[in-house]
C-alpha cells in the first residue's frame, strides 16, 4: 500500500467508525427512515455540484443500472438496516459486528480464493467471535438479537458492493460514483420519507448528527472508499472494518457511556483475527521446470510490455 491508499484506509476507518454513535444521537427525535433518507440527500446535495464541476458525471453513462444496483446494495439496504438495528443494540455493538464483513468478503470470493486450512480456521474463528458478541454481551432491548441479525445482514450487502465496484466501477471517478449513488437512494426513499416527518421539535444536537452523517460519514467517507478500493482492490479495502470497531467502541463509551464487558473484548479479538485469516492470500503454487525456450519468451515478455500484450493475445 502507498501513502495515497494509507491515507484513504485510515480516513474511511475513522469516518466509517463515527456513524454508529451519530445515528444513536439521530434517532432520539428522528425515524431510522428520515435519517438515512436525510444524510444520503444532504450527501447528494455537496457530491453532485462537485461532480458537475469536475465535469465527472458524464462517466455514469451507459451504466445507470448497474449504478443502482450498487446504490441498492451498497446504500439503502445497509443504511436501513444498520439504522433500525441500532434502535435495539448499542452503537458500540453495531460496530463491532460490522468487522465480519472481510470473512464474509471470502466466502462470496471462494471462486477465485479457494479455501484452505487456514482460512477455514479464520472463518470459523470469525464466525465464533459473532456468537461470543451476541451471545455474551449483546446490549440493548428484548429485540437486540433482531437487531443484531440485521447489521449482520448489512455487512452481506456492503461486501457484495464492495466487489461489484472492484468489477463493474472501479474506473468511474469517485466523485462521479458516490453522486450517482447518493442521488438514486434519495430518489428510492424520498416517496416513503415523506410519510416519515419528525411530529415533536427536533433538537439541534439531532440535526447536527444528521448533518455530520451526510457530510462526513456518507459523501466524504464514500469518496475515500470508492477512491481506496480503485487504489487496493476490494478484498484489502474491506479491511478498514478491523479498525471501525474501535473507533465506534471508543465513541460509544466516552460519550454515551456504553458498557464493554468481557464477551465484547473477546468477540472482537476472535473476528479480527479470524478476519486476517480468513483474507490472507493463498500461496501460489510452485513454478514448474521451463525449458530454455519458454524461459526466454518469459524473459522477453517481462522485459517489454507490448511483446507482453502481443504474447498474451496469442
Amino acid at each position: 500500500m502507498n501513502r495515497r491508499a494509507w491515507i484513504l484506509f485510515l480516513a474511511v476507518s475513522l469516518l466509517w467508525g463515527m456513524p454508529y454513535l451519530l445515528i444513536k444521537v439521530a434517532i432520539e427525535d428522528l425515524s431510522p427512515l428520515a435519517v438515512v433518507f436525510g444524510r444520503l440527500a444532504i450527501a447528494a446535495l455537496v457530491l453532485l455540484p462537485l461532480a458537475a464541476a469536475r465535469g465527472t458525471l458524464r462517466a455514469l453513462r451507459g451504466r445507470v443500472p448497474i449504478i443502482a444496483m450498487i446504490a441498492l446494495v451498497h446504500i439503502v439496504g445497509p443504511f436501513l438496516l444498520i439504522t433500525y438495528g441500532e434502535v435495539h443494540i448499542s452503537s458500540s455493538m453495531t460496530g463491532l459486528l460490522i468487522a465480519v464483513e472481510p470473512a464474509v468478503i471470502a466466502l462470496l470470493m471462494l471462486r477465485t480464493e479457494p479455501l484452505t486450512p487456514l482460512r477455514i480456521a479464520g472463518l470459523g474463528l470469525g464466525f465464533a467471535g459473532v456468537a461470543v458478541l451476541v451471545g455474551t454481551d449483546l446490549s440493548g432491548d428484548r429485540l437486540g438479537l433482531l437487531g443484531a441479525g440485521m447489521v449482520l445482514l448489512a455487512t452481506l450487502g456492503y461486501a457484495v458492493a464492495t466487489m461489484l465496484v472492484q468489477r463493474h466501477a472501479s474506473d468511474v471517478p469517485p466523485v462521479a460514483l458516490t453522486a450517482g449513488t447518493t442521488t438514486i437512494s434519495s430518489l428510492v426513499l424520498l416517496p416513503f420519507a415523506l410519510f416519515a416527518l419528525p411530529a415533536e421539535p427536533v433538537r439541534p444536537v439531532s440535526w447536527a448528527a444528521l448533518i455530520a452523517l451526510g457530510v462526513l460519514c456518507t459523501a466524504l467517507a464514500l469518496l475515500a472508499f470508492y477512491g481506496l478500493i480503485a487504489e487496493i482492490g476490494a478484498a484489502r479495502a474491506g479491511l478498514v472494518t478491523y479498525v471501525n470497531p474501535v473507533v465506534a467502541v471508543l465513541l460509544g463509551v466516552v460519550l454515551l457511556s456504553e458498557p464493554v464487558g468481557a464477551g465484547t473484548v473477546a468477540g472482537f479479538a476472535l473476528i479480527a483475527t479470524g478476519c486476517w485469516l480468513s483474507t490472507r492470500p493463498s500461496r501460489p503454487a510452485a513454478p514448474a521446470p521451463r525449458s530454455d525456450e519458454t524461459t526466454e519468451t518469459t524473459e522477453t515478455v517481462a522485459a517489454d510490455p507490448a511483446a507482453a500484450a502481443t504474447h498474451s493475445a496469442a
